[in-house]
């Protein structure tokens, strides 16, 4: 398998830490972002949305989807399982994935791409060029903060996001929260169990990779 990674992209980092919990071993290629080598040629002949992160399989396929990522995943490598092993363990570690992503990750982007001079004209990731909206900016901070408020909920009722187990659910959380700070955010200080949350999944060896 060949991983293509951007270690400064939280995108790709999601991945990554899930490879490590897993303790799988991949090939890992570095796509540097910032001097755009998503956007060349040889990059996008592998995935011409220009987008990280991808995995090409041991079978020749390139996914280049998290959620498609971590299925494949999960599936060769079941073990310690990431995605639940109930019925219910995987429908809930699939929906707070998807709040995560939603209402965090989407929130940060919309903030970021939108109000940084430096990406005029590139307000959404991958190969084609879109305008700012500077309203979205504006909305993506008035949408992170009701996802803060969300997962204090969520963390005064549970361990970790999809109930007792760590899982990919609490990767896409951890990594939303983290990347925060790129638009000046983070989890408020009196949100005490989503700190707290925070801190044990930092301490993981995958976090600090």
């Amino acid at each position: 398998m060949i991983f293509y990674d951007c270690a400064t992209a939280p995108s790709p980092r999601r991945a990554r830490m899930l490879i490590a919990e897993k303790g799988i071993e991949v090939e890992t290629r570095q796509v540097d972002l910032r001097n755009d080598a998503h956007r060349q040629p040889e990059f996008l002949a592998i995935n011409p949305n220009g987008t990280v992160p991808v995995l090409v399989t041991e079978e020749g396929t390139v996914l280049s989807e998290n959620i498609a990522i971590a299925g494949y995943l999960e599936a060769a490598f079941p073990e310690p399982p990431m995605m639940g092993m109930t019925p219910d363990e995987k429908g809930k570690i699939l929906m707070w994935n998807a709040i995560c992503e939603f209402h965090a990750g989407m929130a940060i982007a919309e903030a970021l791409r939108n109000s940084t001079p430096a990406l005029k004209g590139r307000a959404l990731p991958g190969a084609v060029d879109y305008e700012q909206i500077p309203a979205l900016a504006e909305r993506g901070i008035l949408r992170l903060s009701r996802f803060f408020e969300t997962l204090e909920t969520r963390l005064n009722e549970s361990a970790y996001l999809a109930g007792d187990a760590f899982s990919m659910a609490d990767i896409t959380g951890f990594v939303f929260c983290d990347f925060a700070r790129i638009v000046k955010q983070g989890i408020p200080e009196e949100n005490t169990a989503s700190r707290a949350w925070f801190d044990t999944i930092k301490a993981r060896p995958s976090a600090g990779l």
